[in-house]
């Protein structure tokens, strides 16, 4: 396998091939924060959260460390005003879904967040994709996927699967970077009040 030099914070790194941003930056233990992201799962990049500064081949740009692939004499940067004030607004609005997530708080303080910019939800979710990923990649079950697309996007548990699955499991509910409590509320609600027949518009997307 071909090694990849490249700069990350004005500091070189050796890389694989094929090695992620974010998987670089680690092995000089620079922080780059994420909530979509786990090492048992494939690269999503849903939260944007770690967003950093890539300039290759002349040209700059804006990209996330977890799905970008490392590139040849590579030039990244962590942090700017440009991306802090870009990790700053997706905090604001992932805490109007989950205003005391510990995990957002904690980035709100580095960030100079403001918990109260945008209108609060009525969902802890902030559609990161980790108890979907997990369920289908790891577990193999299937359980829970997405609905709907847009503002109305959501997770949901299909009965007939977890009523089965899930009951003695609940691998998925530690994963949550906001609150186990919402995965807990759509797996009782998919169990014990299952909709009186599938909608046909509204099937579980494959990732």
């Amino acid at each position: 396998m071909s090694k990849i030099h490249l700069l990350i914070d004005g500091k070189e790194v050796e890389a694989e091939e094929g090695m992620t941003i974010l998987d670089a930056a680690r092995r000089l233990d620079i922080h780059i924060p994420t909530l979509c992201h786990h090492p048992e799962l494939t690269p999503y990049g849903a939260c944007r959260i770690c967003v950093v500064e890539i300039e290759a081949g002349g040209r700059k740009a804006l990209g996330a460390a977890c799905v970008r692939p490392v590139d040849q004499d590579m030039i990244v940067k962590t942090r700017t005003a440009q991306i802090d004030e870009i990790r700053k607004i997706l905090v604001e609005q992932f805490l109007a879904h989950a205003p005391d997530a510990e995990v957002l708080t904690e980035l709100a303080r580095e960030y100079g967040a403001d918990k109260d910019r945008f209108e609060k939800q009525s969902s802890f979710c902030i559609l990161c994709g980790l108890c979907v990923r997990y369920c289908t990649e790891v577990r193999k079950k299937n359980a829970i996927g997405f609905y709907d697309r847009g503002a109305t996007r959501e997770i949901r548990f299909i009965p007939e699967i977890a009523a089965e699955a899930c009951r003695e499991c609940k691998a998925c509910f530690h994963l949550c970077p906001t609150s186990y409590l919402q995965a807990a509320y759509h797996l009782t609600e998919a169990i014990g009040f299952p909709p009186p027949s599938p909608c046909k518009e509204q099937k579980p997307q494959e990732l």
